[in-house]
């Protein structure tokens, strides 16, 4: 399978262009909303108070995103949240690598600071393997089970 040319982009709300912001919300109301069906507001507040991570396809497509709530915004520290990949690219390998490119740029805001992220319960093993260690029990969000974790570098 060949991979496809994707272009990365990392950029704070008030930069976003219209299109990428589309796109972006485009692809967490097709995983979020539609394939987990889970009716719940994905754009909230704390869009406006995040960075953004993302991914596009040459046809403009979002591939994968996330978003960093800045510290004070979900946890005292900050966090990655809304991670979402495309389902016609699941299994290549492009989840780990927008993890990894998450978590940098996490350092590149915020230095070493702790990472706190409220993960669906059947990622848990996905998010160990980047060194966040779970916290507490299992929780429902938005009628999923969730638990929290902490990356501490």
């Amino acid at each position: 399978l060949r991979r496809m040319q994707l272009v990365w982009t990392f950029r704070s709300f008030e930069a976003f262009r219209p299109a990428e912001l589309h796109a972006v919300l485009r692809l967490r109301q097709e995983v979020f909303i539609i394939e987990q069906q889970c009716i719940y507001l994905d754009a909230d507040a704390k869009d406006l108070q995040s960075h953004h991570l993302f991914a596009l396809d040459q046809t403009g497509r979002c591939q994968a995103c996330l978003r960093i709530p800045a510290p004070g915004v979900s946890y005292d520290e900050p966090s990655i949240g809304r991670v979402a990949t495309h389902p016609d690219v699941r299994r290549l390998g492009l989840g780990r690598e927008l993890m990894q490119r998450g978590i940098s740029a996490v350092r590149e805001l915020y230095g070493h600071s702790p990472i706190r992220i409220s993960a669906q319960c059947y990622l848990q093993v996905f998010y160990e393997s980047f060194g966040f260690l779970a916290l507490g029990h299992e929780y429902p969000e938005d009628g999923i089970p969730h638990i929290e974790m902490l990356y501490t570098p």
